[in-house]
């Protein structure tokens, strides 16, 4: 950098240099003082070591201030900087409070080379090259410890990301893991014990699908051999919402609310009706198991559904193959939709009419036996199975 002098006599840089070095013990008191006056997140007078630590960065900001217009080519080393931002991150603050203290030190600095430039005889246009300097030099701290910030809120976000991983490995355990084991991991891993959870089995191969907007509490193992989320407190005050919102859109099966130490069976019912869910048994979209308890524990046993679904059926047997399939979607329809017959051809899309005569046709198959509440849901069994079936074809 060269800079001029006003004077009959021209001071040569070195000069100035001098001048500027030998300046740094007052500019960092000042600046130190200004900070710890004007900034409350550094305001902390009784502790000695940090005192020490905020004089040290600061001084060294001015060093090196000095250094880079003495030797304007030579590199300089961003990594002290880079380690200011990572404490930043490691005290939990924002880079707000750090770049509102180097602003502050950017005024005090130009405030001292106003000072001096009467002494030093600079002429204005020396003064505006270190004034210039001053704000390159903030810039590049700045970005200094902006990436070390970043590398640190990277750094504690990976690691978190494991820990919850391993916690949510922990508790999906079977048989479950012992409560202090999870209590400890659970701590480490910023997550708070809950009363109750849900998991949530979630219909994505491969990992095909995008990861969702999910509330920072919901533990996610989408690479999990079974895709799950693991929600705390699944009855809380908007949770039903907030998870509806997430998986818009998705194939999901929510189960029911538990203990934590019995999230694994949680998971195994959401699986479970899942699956049924492919299958056509179950609707697709976002289903909750408690809304499908009945259908749930009757699929247990297949090979006693397949009896009922042979005798609840047989009206039907004798029937050419195209006219079981068209009585037996009215038949499931009316059970499932209502006994209206708009109702049942809206849901079928055909006309009223068709649906009426299909009827008259069921009520001769099957007579009284409509009537009967334990037939009509034995009947509503066996028909989701048939579908089932007629599904997996």
């Amino acid at each position: 950098m060269a800079i001029e002098s006003d004077s009959s006599e021209s001071r040569a840089p070195a000069d100035i240099v001098r001048t500027l070095r030998s300046g740094v013990g007052q500019v960092t008191d000042e600046v130190v003082k200004e900070i710890q006056t004007r900034i409350p997140e550094y305001a902390r007078p009784s502790d000695g070591l940090y005192l020490k630590a905020v004089t040290r960065a600061v001084e060294q900001a001015v060093t090196g201030f000095v250094d880079r217009v003495e030797h304007p080519d030579t590199p300089w080393n961003p990594e002290p900087f880079r380690l200011i931002g990572k404490g930043e991150a490691a005290e939990g603050r924002d880079l707000e409070p750090l770049q509102a203290a180097m602003r502050l030190g950017a005024r005090v600095g130009w405030r001292r080379l106003t000072e001096l430039a009467g002494p030093l005889g600079l002429s204005p246009q020396s003064l505006y090259d270190l004034g210039e300097a001053i704000f390159v030099h903030l810039d590049q701290l700045a970005d200094a410890a902006a990436e070390g910030y970043q590398q640190a809120r990277a750094h504690a976000a990976g690691e978190i990301g494991r820990r919850r991983d391993r916690l949510l490995d922990l508790i999906l355990t079977h048989p479950p893991a012992a409560p202090a084991a999870v209590a400890d991991l659970a701590r480490a891993a910023g997550w708070r014990l809950p009363r109750t959870v849900a998991c949530v089995a979630l219909d994505d191969p491969n990992g095909a699908r995008r990861a969702p907007a999910l509330p920072p509490d919901v533990l996610a193992g989408l690479a999990r051999p079974v895709p799950c989320l693991l929600v705390p407190d699944p009855a809380g005050p908007g949770r039903s919402q907030s998870l509806e919102y997430s998986l818009r859109g998705r194939r999901a099966a929510i189960g029911p609310a538990v203990a934590l130490a019995a999230a694994a069976t949680s998971l195994r019912w959401a699986w479970e009706a899942l699956e049924l869910s492919r299958r056509g048994v179950l609707p697709g979209g976002l289903l909750r198991c408690e809304e499908h308890l009945a259908t749930l524990v009757v699929f247990k046993d297949e090979e006693l559904v397949s009896a009922l679904a042979e005798v609840r059926l047989a009206p039907l047997a004798h029937l050419r193959p195209a006219q079981q399939d068209r009585l037996a979607e009215t038949l499931l329809a009316w059970l499932r939709h209502g006994r209206g017959a708009g109702e049942v051809a809206a849901r079928l899309h055909v006309h009223p009419q068709t649906v009426r005569y299909r009827l008259r046709q069921l009520e001769e198959l099957y007579g009284d036996q409509l009537t009967d509440p334990d037939i009509r849901f034995e009947l509503e069994i066996a028909l989701r199975a048939r579908q089932a079936v007629l599904s997996d074809r």
